[in-house]
Formats: structure tokens, C-alpha cells, sequence
């Protein structure tokens, strides 16, 4: 099989390319990347392209399965610049599927991509996904969604799989996790158990996560399966105040939605972090996944649990750790973080 991977270098990507490099129906691997990385991996050969502006055709062309995972999250005080890379360059993906002829095509949804529902019970993969209105986000992801709606009603014969997991980590993804949602300001030796001495009892606040590398093995399985639709990937436990207490050996305070979501936002206001206000709404608005179908027709199964997967990133936090690629970079932020603070903390890529 041959089969491209678009936006490759970042937390998900990495590991993407890992899970298809040890399979051995897989022989070629091509990851696509805005900025090449300076990073060598099995079967995996690199190409510069830009999902807004690039010949995406040519690099489709004789490949089995195209992996869509390209998206921006920053800068969030300019959603226009997000929008094209998000939704006008999806469809330039799409486009170049039908257009290359590609068989199948596995595209990187989210739960964020939900409508509001339960945090009491499951939802599977049929419950709406109108997203969450007040988060950038979350409205992407549901356009995209819908593209996808009419790319799939049109080209019947291509297989499409959506993968919609829940919060992502891996040790190798904090220094790009804090530039993308804590901004320069936070010192890394303070992401220590010890010094965070309580977490927020919030009503709602309830959320799924996974590892990065059980992320990767359920596209691996998506690209070389036959399995169409859409899958929730999650592992166990869901995670909440109670979860985060016992792991950070924290005591819970009750803090009430509307206190968390202003501080979040007057934050976000101040250019003192880089994440909005709407990632608190998505937060405490999308239900809780149902992962029934994804070990039942994907055969996947996690090998970390959420709160493993959660360590792992804090793990990785306090060691600024990374990898040698753009998004991952430890120093991407330049010495100091002086880069950081030169994109206006969310105002530019």
C-alpha cells in the first residue's frame, strides 16, 4: 500500500506514521508538511505542501488511502487565517481525492465536532454534530463534517472513515500543547503535582482522552481495514475533578461555570495564554463517547489509559520535551519564548 499523510509532523501525524510504518501491507509512506521536518522514520518519505495553495493532486496521485489530519488551532485572535487552512483547505483535500482517484480517504474529526449532550451516559456515533457555537474550534470541525456529508453522497465508491477521539496526548506533544493553550508565560517546573495543590469542581466538567500512539494504531487499522463512518477513539476512565485530584494528589474547589469561563476568557483578553474562551464551553458542552464501535468493527483497543495518557503529557511538560519536527519542536518558541510573545500570544501563526 501506498498511503500519504497530510499534516504529519505534528502530535497525531508522528504517531500516524509510526503505526503505518510497522504494518507490513503498508511499503510507502509520504508524510506532507507545511515545514519540512528534520526528522528520518521508516518507509516514510517527506514533501513540503500547503493544504491552502499547493498541488495536492500530484502528491495524491497512485496512493491507496489519503490520512487528512492538517488543521489549525492558532491563531485564535484571527479566525479568518484558521478558516482557510481548516475549511478551505479540507475541501482542497477532498477535491484532490476525487481528483487523484485515491480509493479511501481517513479524515480526523473530534469530539469537539458533537453537539452539546450528556455527561452521564455514552453517545455513539450518530448523535448530532452541529459542534459547540462558541467555540472556533468546534463550529470547524462541524463544517468540515458537512463537506465531508456531500463528498461521501456524491463519490459513493470512495471509503470514508472519520476518527473522532478525545483529548490527545503524549509526552512528545507538551511543548507544543503549552504553546498552543498555555502561551509562554507559564514556567515549565511548575506543571509539578506539588505545586498545583487543587483542581475546579465544575459541573460538566467531564472529558475522554487517549494516548497518542492509540490514536495512531486506530488510524493504522482505519487505512488498512475495510471499515467506513464515523468511530469515537477514547480510552478509560473518563476523566473528571475526582480523577484529577487523586492523580495530581489535589483537593477539588467548587468553582462555577461562569467563574471558569470568565477567567478564561479575561485571560485570553489580557494576551496572557492563547487560548479562547469557546475550548471552556467545548469542554464542558460535548457529551461523553460511546468507544463500542471502534473496538468492535475497528478491532482497536488502547494500550494506556486516559490517566496514564494525562501523566505522560505533565511528565513531558516539566521536561519541555519534543521532537524534531516544526509543530513539536521544544524550541519552537525561540530562546525565551520571544517567539511566542512575538505572534501577540494567539494574534499570528
Amino acid at each position: 500500500m501506498r498511503v500519504v499523510v497530510v499534516g504529519a509532523s505534528g502530535n497525531v501525524g508522528t504517531s500516524v506514521l509510526e503505526a503505518l510504518a510497522e504494518e507490513p501491507a503498508v511499503e510507502e509512506i509520504f508524510g506532507l508538511a507545511r515545514r519540512l521536518p528534520d526528522l528520518a522514520m521508516p518507509k516514510v518519505q517527506w514533501s513540503r505542501a500547503d493544504v491552502t495553495e499547493d498541488n495536492l493532486v500530484n502528491h495524491f496521485r497512485g496512493a491507496d488511502a489519503v490520512v487528512h489530519l492538517a488543521w489549525a488551532i492558532q491563531p485564535s485572535r484571527d479566525e479568518a487565517v484558521m478558516e482557510r487552512i481548516n475549511l478551505f483547505g479540507s475541501r482542497r483535500v477532498f477535491a484532490a481525492v476525487e481528483a487523484a482517484e485515491v480509493p479511501a480517504l481517513v479524515y480526523a474529526s473530534s469530539v469537539g465536532a458533537y453537539s452539546a449532550g450528556p455527561k452521564d451516559r455514552r453517545v455513539e456515533e450518530s448523535w448530532p454534530t452541529a459542534g459547540i457555537p462558541s467555540s472556533a474550534y468546534s463550529r470547524h470541525k462541524a463544517t468540515v463534517e458537512r463537506a465531508l456529508d456531500e463528498f461521501e453522497a456524491r463519490l459513493p465508491d470512495v471509503r470514508v472513515v472519520r476518527l473522532r477521539p478525545g483529548l490527545i496526548f503524549k509526552a512528545e506533544s507538551a511543548s507544543e500543547i503549552r504553546r498552543l493553550f498555555l502561551g509562554p508565560l507559564l514556567p515549565n517546573r511548575l506543571v509539578d503535582p506539588r505545586l498545583i495543590p487543587f483542581v475546579p469542581r465544575v459541573p460538566r466538567l467531564r472529558f475522554q482522552a487517549v494516548h497518542s500512539r492509540d490514536v495512531g494504531e486506530a488510524y493504522r487499522l482505519a487505512v488498512i481495514g475495510d471499515a467506513r463512518g464515523a468511530f469515537n477513539v477514547a480510552a478509560e476512565p473518563v476523566i473528571g475533578p475526582a480523577e484529577l485530584a487523586t492523580l495530581l494528589g489535589a483537593r477539588e474547589v467548587p468553582v462555577s461555570p461562569r467563574v471558569l469561563r470568565r477567567a478564561a476568557d479575561l485571560s485570553w483578553r489580557l494576551r496572557l495564554q492563547p487560548a479562547d474562551a469557546g475550548w471552556i464551553d467545548m469542554a464542558l458542552g460535548v457529551p461523553l463517547m460511546d468507544t463500542t464501535r471502534a473496538r468492535a468493527e475497528l478491532g482497536w483497543e488502547p494500550r494506556a489509559t486516559s490517566l496514564e495518557a494525562l501523566e505522560e503529557l505533565l511528565r513531558g511538560l516539566r521536561e519541555g520535551r519534543g521532537m524534531q519536527t516544526p509543530p513539536l519542536d521544544r524550541h519552537a518558541g525561540g530562546r525565551a519564548r520571544i517567539g511566542e510573545f512575538a505572534t501577540g500570544i494567539g494574534q499570528r501563526q
